[in-house]
């Protein structure tokens, strides 16, 4: 869809928060899966390493969260916002033209 198609029907904005929930829901697994690596490290070093990438994962979940609660395109402490803004997307994506 062209940048114009994609203003007029909405899908920029939605385009722009499905990535962010793809990276955010990415950032999850990363951190999910450095914590069981470090669970089965070898090495005081190898945990060690782990150890800050596990770090990094963290930081970069917070800042995508960050991101995304000042958009408002995500409401994880409001289960009614949340659910509305879900069912908005859902309903936005209905009305998208198909191509």
């Amino acid at each position: 869809m062209n940048p114009i198609m994609e203003f007029l029907t909405g899908m920029n904005t939605l385009t722009d928060q499905v990535i962010a929930m793809d990276f955010l829901n990415s950032a999850k697994s990363g951190v999910r899966n450095y914590a069981f690596a470090i669970t089965e490290a070898g090495t005081p070093e190898v945990k060690e390493v782990l150890l800050r990438q596990l770090e990094e994962a963290i930081d970069t979940h917070d800042r995508i969260l960050a991101f995304m609660l000042e958009k408002q395109w995500y409401q994880p402490w409001d289960i009614k916002g949340q659910f509305q803004l879900d069912l908005q997307n859902i309903d936005l994506s209905l009305k998208a033209p198909t191509l």
